[in-house]
Order: C-alpha cells, then structure tokens, then sequence
C-alpha cells in the first residue's frame, strides 16, 4: 500500500522560504515519478511542479524560479522549495506519486501553507 507523509508546512511572512518533504513507502520510489499540486480556497487544484524518475522537472509558469522540486531516491523522499513566497501561494499542498507506465496516481494528505502579506 502507497502512503505519501507529507510535511513542512506553515505560516510565513510574504517574502520568505518554506520547504515541504513528501516521504513514500510501499512503492518502488525511484521508478516514480512525483511531484505536488495545491488547491487554494474557491480553486481547482492545480500543478506546482513535478520531477521524473530521471530527474527531470517542470513547473507551473507561476512558480518557475521561486520553487525547485528535487528527490533524494535513498529516502525516498521528494521535496519543495519554496522562496520568494506571494500571498497567492497561499494553498493546500498536496504530494502525489505517478506509478512510472500508468495513470495511477497516489496522494498525500496535504499540508497547509499560509503566506501573510
């Protein structure tokens, strides 16, 4: 069974840095691909960024420079940084796991950001 822990999350001024880990167990971590979406109150969820099993990465146009994604495969653990933090960024984010060849998609629980302006 897939379980996604997600954690880092919190209250931040706008203008400072926040750092979320997704820890994974019950699946082969580094054939995976991961990455992170946020759904922000009165708002579809929406893709932050995401990292294959090769490493590579994207990023939705409103993050790119402000927030890198990385994994480390040996604790099974994909992280989000976050710098430069906007109140707009202020959302639920939630970790997802993609079983590499499929569609499956597993989820985190979610960890809450707030950025005060």
């Amino acid at each position: 069974q897939v379980q996604l822990v997600e954690s880092g999350g919190g209250l931040v001024q706008a203008g400072g840095s926040l750092r979320l880990s997704c820890a994974a167990s019950g699946t082969i971590f580094s054939l995976n691909a991961m990455g992170w979406y946020r759904q922000a109150p009165g708002k579809q969820r929406e893709l932050v960024a995401g990292i294959a099993s090769g490493g590579s990465a994207n990023y939705a146009d409103s993050v790119r420079g402000r927030f890198t994604i990385s994994r480390d495969n040996a604790k099974n653990t994909v992280y989000l940084q976050m710098n430069s933090l906007k109140a707009e960024d202020t959302a639920v984010y939630y970790c997802y796991s993609r079983t590499s060849g499929t569609h499956v998609y597993y989820w985190g629980q979610g960890t809450q950001v707030t950025v005060s302006s």
